[in-house]
């Protein structure tokens, strides 16, 4: 049986096998769109047990250098690729046979696809096979949503570079597509500004964890958003406004009504901290913030926060809505926010992501969705990946404010199903999310991730006919084989037979 996560749309077996120990990766017409490619391929592919695969890079004159006779690996370019009717730009078809490996995209990010749905049916060596192999399939696939989302806070606990591009590759091979960086909270703000160079040097330099905190330079980010496109995926940076401030206020004494600038915060509480949108150096402030945010980042999006004002009368947090999204979009880019902003009158088109499932009355949201806004659905009981397993689960390690999340719980839903009344065809993605006040090290984050994260990114791309709890738990438990070999921390879940 195959096993590939996220389930793929339509799955054709066949009854043989090619051998799969040497593989030749050839890259046919996106030389330009994607040079790339090739070489990522290899170097995933080989880091399956038992495979050797190298690119034959045409454009070169090079050639296979693996050993014994490889087994061609050809990606290419074809609009015809997918399931048929599909206009997903990321669908894809993948085709084993005698000949070799055949996969079509109709636009690279489809190809890349196809390279991780190859990567996870190849079958390694056991005892009695020497040898990896591939078994005859034809997929043909395409993804359910076009945002399939991961949230990661960086300002409670800061994770550089290398952690965050680990992060990425991890995230791609489950054909998720967004890494949205919570940047900025009481505890830090954690990217570089130009215009405001005191915020990264004065308030980055401590955590919730003890440690020592940091920030992204904009050198930083230049590398991070270059590593997840080669993956396809793109980077949706967020600043936390008129909330969650106080690492502002503490460098700028004029965001406060006082004039005083507010101590430095390392604790978890939230909700005690605003601008004041009457104060002459507010407005100011934030158009350099978020100017210089959105000419950082090449996406088409920038996320303005809006979560936990609570000592806000509603008047002047629609204030600050309005005035984010108009700094946003002057800045050419669209505005992303948390559910909270669509109390407020939003533009068409303002995505905006529900999380919090305490009981309340949604209309708000499903008015904006009927209005003209998009929605992501992060639900906090199903996709908030810091909440604990069980309630045995490490008391040190994560939260439970949102109840505790099983691989099942972020598994087991259906979007169309959380908010009542919103219609279908507003909901533009799933994002699962990662709060970080107590998770202090990369083992910690990958803990909380996997394999929870697989489970988000199937209710993400996977139509629900075609998912299954008893099939996931089985691919699951095979997956983690890739898991343990690149050394990437996960916790076993007892809901699957590792």
């Amino acid at each position: 049986m195959l096993s590939v996560i996220p389930q793929p749309l339509q799955v054709e077996p066949g009854t043989g096998h090619v051998p799969a120990a040497a593989l030749e990766v050839t890259v046919l017409g996106i030389e330009h769109a994607a040079p790339w490619l090739g070489d990522l391929t290899a170097a995933l592919l080989s880091g399956v047990e038992g495979v050797t695969a190298t690119h034959d890079d045409l454009t070169s004159g090079g050639g296979s250098s693996a050993p014994g006779t490889p087994t061609p690996v050809v990606l290419r370019i074809d609009e015809q690729a997918g399931p048929e009717g599909s206009t997903s730009p990321e669908r894809y078809s993948l085709v084993v046979d005698d000949a070799g490996v055949t996969a079509t995209a109709a636009e690279p990010a489809g190809l890349f696809h196809a390279v991780q749905t190859l990567r996870q049916i190849l079958e390694t060596p056991d005892a009695g096979d020497a040898s990896a192999r591939a078994p005859h399939v034809v997929v043909h696939d395409a993804p359910r949503y076009p945002w399939r989302g991961l949230s990661v806070d960086l300002a409670r606990t800061f994770f550089g570079l290398d952690a965050l591009r680990a992060v990425i590759d991890v995230a791609a091979a489950y054909k998720l597509n967004v890494l949205h960086l919570h940047l900025t909270d009481d505890q830090g703000w954690r990217i570089e500004s130009p215009s405001r160079p005191e915020l990264a040097k004065l308030s980055s330099g401590s955590d919730t964890t003890g440690g020592k905190g940091g920030h992204l330079s904009l050198a930083d980010f230049r590398a991070l958003q270059d590593h997840a496109a080669e993956r396809f995926v793109r980077v949706v940076p967020e600043i936390d406004v008129p909330g969650h401030i106080n690492a502002a206020t503490h460098v700028y004494g004029d965001l406060m009504p006082d004039g005083v600038p507010t101590d430095a915060y390392t604790g978890t509480e939230v909700g005690f901290s605003r601008l004041t949108f009457d104060l002459p150096a507010t407005e100011p402030f934030l158009r350099d913030v978020f100017t210089d945010l959105a000419h950082a980042t090449d996406g088409e999006h920038v996320h303005l926060g809006g979560d936990e004002v609570l000592k806000m009368e509603p008047a002047e947090y629609a204030r600050f809505v309005e005035l984010c999204e108009r700094l946003v979009v002057e800045a050419g880019k669209k505005p992303v926010a948390w559910q909270e902003a669509a109390k407020a009158p939003l533009r068409p088109g303002t995505l905006v992501q529900y999380w919090d499932t305490h009981p309340m009355d949604l209309t708000y949201l499903v008015d904006a969705a009927k209005a003209g806004a998009r929605v992501i659905l992060s639900p906090a009981n199903r996709v908030y990946l810091d909440m604990r397993y069980t309630a045995d689960f490490d008391p040190a390690l994560g939260q439970d404010w949102a109840g505790l999340v099983e691989v099942r719980d972020a598994y087991d839903w259906e979007p169309e199903e959380v908010v009542p009344g919103l219609p279908a065809d507003t909901i533009e993605g799933v994002e699962a999310a990662v709060w970080t006040e107590n998770i202090p090290t990369l083992d910690a984050l990958f803990t909380m991730l996997l394999p929870r994260l697989s489970a988000a990114a199937e209710v993400a791309w996977t139509a629900p006919a075609r998912k299954d709890w008893d099939d996931y738990r089985r691919r699951v438990a095979r997956e983690a084989h890739a898991w343990r070999r690149a050394g990437v921390a996960f916790h076993a879940s007892e809901q699957v037979d590792w």
